[in-house]
């Protein structure tokens, strides 16, 4: 029997990378899985390459009217669900303090924080007691990488929502943690970075090479599953012990 047969799984910005690969697995491992994406073309490869037990349901997770629309079809198609996933969000530009824009500060805190924050409060209402919420961190939240810093505080800003919202929660039984990777090899970090920030990359992993988004799917699927019902409010760090060193 899968980690996850019967259960339901609301996964946003799932069209590639990690939140692709975790969809995949979730459904491997007996889900029924819903994902969003703001391009229709890029969903649609992502629905076929999940195969089965998927709606695809295109949409922003920073504009609050797709939320509504994502929910408004999770409910007529499920009813409710037990798992969220936040994976929505952005990197950013490269910008120096003295060099951000109010546009760099809205777009990312827009979509990471604020867009995180209300996938989780619309989703509420339909989310199953027990449910497990997953939100997307990033361990530029810790190590102070020059030239991230709107990104960084984005992203840090998770690891407090995950403990206000898990007493918020209690009596609900809902666990809220963030999942929190290093530097893993998929399809926006190519676009982001030229080879030699790369390699640059890998030479800050004690194992010296990237990670893999399959690596973080298991991780997601160990928050998202029974495995995993005594741990609450943890940020955990899926990096190969970046962050450590």
């Amino acid at each position: 029997m899968g980690k996850l047969t019967g259960k339901v799984a609301v996964i946003t910005g799932g069209t590639s990378g990690m939140a692709l690969a975790t969809a995949q697995l979730f459904v491997k491992e007996g889900a029924y899985v819903f994902i969003t994406g703001r391009d229709q073309a890029r969903l649609d490869e992502a629905v076929r390459a999940i195969g089965q037990n998927v709606t695809g349901v295109q949409g922003d997770a920073a504009n609050l009217d797709d939320l509504d629309r994502l929910y408004e079809t999770v409910k007529r198609e499920k009813s409710n669900f037990d798992v969220l996933f936040a994976s929505a969000g952005m990197g950013g530009e490269a910008r120096k303090l003295g060099q951000v824009t109010e546009k760099d500060f809205d777009s990312i805190f827009g979509l990471n924080t604020r867009g995180t924050l209300f996938t989780v409060q619309k989703a509420l209402p339909l989310l199953n007691e027990g449910g497990s919420i997953i939100m997307t961190g990033s361990i530029a939240s810790v190590k102070g990488w020059p030239d991230y810093s709107v990104y960084s505080a984005s992203k840090a800003a998770l690891r407090s929502f995950a403990r206000t919202w898990l007493n918020e929660l209690k009596n609900r039984r809902i666990r809220v943690n963030v999942l929190s990777p290093g530097q893993i090899a998929t399809p926006i970090q190519e676009q982001m970075f030229d080879a030699e920030t790369m390699r640059q990359f890998e030479s800050l992993i004690p194992r010296g090479k990237m990670g893999r988004p399959e690596e973080i799917a298991t991780v997601a699927l160990f928050l998202a599953s029974a495995d995993s019902t005594f741990v609450n409010g943890v940020e955990l760090a899926v990096d190969g012990g970046t962050s450590a060193i």
